[in-house]
């Protein structure tokens, strides 16, 4: 299995070669479909340490400014998700349509992308964890990050990995996390739990320290162009919870942002997204739940088949380690998902 930074040198050089060949732009029309939803997580100036495992969630304003640029240069509308089924459907304009959506609630989002948002006059969702807006819950992805920072060796389970030194500390997170993703969440949090408490940092702090409170979402919430979208209580991979928490995950997490905002709330986002983490299950109680869509983290564009699975939506990831013009232009055309675009068109397994 490719390392995560041997697979990002991957997509790099495919970036660049669909660039230097042109074909982001000859065989745009046929991959691109009618649109796109873009993800994004944190917004920052601040450049990533030489031990940053989660910089691919961070990208800069300035390149924030670039993506909607772009987007515009390229002729996509900009819409909120509200538009997204009619576009679907055929309906409105026929051009090219994007749609930006950031998850968790980070208070950077406001702090950085929403000036840059304005300035584009860019409608925009912010998928809200309410757990996250109480200033609780375990954002276990930076917990797990933290804690080999502070350690020089990393044990847990079979593992005695070295992290000593930047390049130490990424393989430990690496092989760690991936271990801990493939077992039961439960499993998971108390391994973070426990190399947290050996590095002397508590859990569950990171939610208060980076994520906006109900106070400042209601302050968010009048700006007309901003969507307040529900991603769960307690941020979990639902797919691996039973049926009855999986579906209070997606009800209540609703639930409690409309009766902290005082609005309804017609959109979800999946936490983590990816097929180990909501599939067919979770897009029928999404469905039955009563949202108009919800989205995943599959990657691709939207064809007009998307119509009929408004609630397993792909999205297309602006990634913080590939933040330069080849990429973005490759991302946009949708050629990078040329064989899953045409060949799948939507993703539903």
């Amino acid at each position: 299995m490719l390392s995560s930074r041997n697979r990002h040198r991957l997509f790099d050089a495919s970036f660049r070669a669909i660039a230097g060949t042109r074909a982001d732009r000859w065989l745009a029309p046929l991959a691109r479909g009618l649109g796109v939803i873009l993800t994004f997580h944190h917004v920052r100036p601040e450049p990533p340490g030489a031990y940053a495992p989660n910089s691919l969630l961070t990208i800069t304003p300035a390149f924030l400014d670039r993506v909607l640029t772009r987007l515009k240069a390229l002729g996509f509308d900009l819409i909120g998700l509200d538009a997204v089924p009619g576009r679907l459907a055929g309906e409105g304009s026929r051009a090219p349509f994007a749609v930006l959506t950031f998850d968790d609630g980070y208070r950077d989002n406001v702090e950085h992308a929403l000036p840059v948002l304005r300035r584009h006059g860019a409608p925009w969702t912010l998928f809200v964890t309410s757990d996250f807006a109480e200033g609780r819950g375990r954002l276990w992805w930076l917990e797990l990050e933290g804690a080999i920072a502070r350690l020089n060796r990393v044990r847990l389970g079979s593992f005695d990995l070295p992290a000593t030194d930047p390049s130490e500390k990424f393989a430990a997170f690496e092989t760690v996390y991936r271990h801990l993703r493939a077992g039961p969440e439960a499993a998971l949090l108390s391994g973070i739990a426990d190399l947290c408490a050996e590095a002397g940092i508590a859990t569950g702090g990171e939610a208060g320290r980076l994520c906006l409170s109900w106070d400042e979402l209601r302050a968010l919430a009048v700006d007309p162009a901003v969507t307040i979208g529900a991603h769960t209580v307690s941020h979990p991979m639902l797919a691996k919870h039973g049926a009855a928490v999986a579906a209070g995950e997606i009800a209540q997490g609703r639930d409690r942002i409309a009766a902290q905002l005082g609005r309804s709330v017609r959109h979800l986002s999946y936490p983590v997204g990816d097929p180990t983490s909501a599939g067919p299950r979770e897009f029928a109680m999404a469905r039955d739940a009563g949202f108009a869509t919800a989205v995943t983290t599959r990657p691709g564009h939207l064809f007009a088949a998307h119509a009929a699975h408004l609630h397993a939506l792909p999205r297309i990831s602006i990634n913080g380690c590939h933040q330069n013009d080849a990429a973005l232009s490759a991302l946009l055309s949708g050629v990078p998902f040329l064989a899953w675009n045409r060949g799948r068109r939507v993703s539903v397994g």
